[in-house]
């Protein structure tokens, strides 16, 4: 599995932790340093099922500063993605990427019932 995460994020933390405590393996990859690529936010989107908006983190400083919440229902998908692969902290965290599937955000229910 993939981890995808900012370790300054307390739920980032949680979920790196809860992974630990299940002893499940991933490879861990800091967000910021190493962002998603246009092409990998496509492929987990497609796989995940959800809509590209889920992906964006709602709650950042720079989802707010660039007003999106207004904006991203003026954009095409492409400029979505593009715009999401331009800065790893518009990405909604951690992503937790397996074979067949995509978790966005942690909730360790969700998690268990699936890992």
């Amino acid at each position: 599995m993939l981890f995808l995460e900012y370790p300054a994020c307390i739920t980032c933390r949680k979920a790196k932790k809860w992974l630990e405590e299940n002893n499940l393996l991933f490879e861990d990859r800091h967000i910021k340093q190493n962002p998603p690529t246009k092409e990998e936010l496509s492929s987990w989107q497609k796989k995940s099922g959800l809509p590209l908006r889920r992906f964006f983190n709602t709650s950042g400083q720079l989802y707010k500063s660039l007003n999106l919440k207004e904006r991203l229902d003026d954009m095409s998908e492409e400029e979505q993605l593009t715009l999401l692969a331009s800065d790893g902290m518009l990405v909604k965290r951690p992503l937790l990427i397996g074979e067949d599937f995509v978790f966005v955000g942690f909730k360790s229910a969700e998690w268990s019932a699936l890992l």
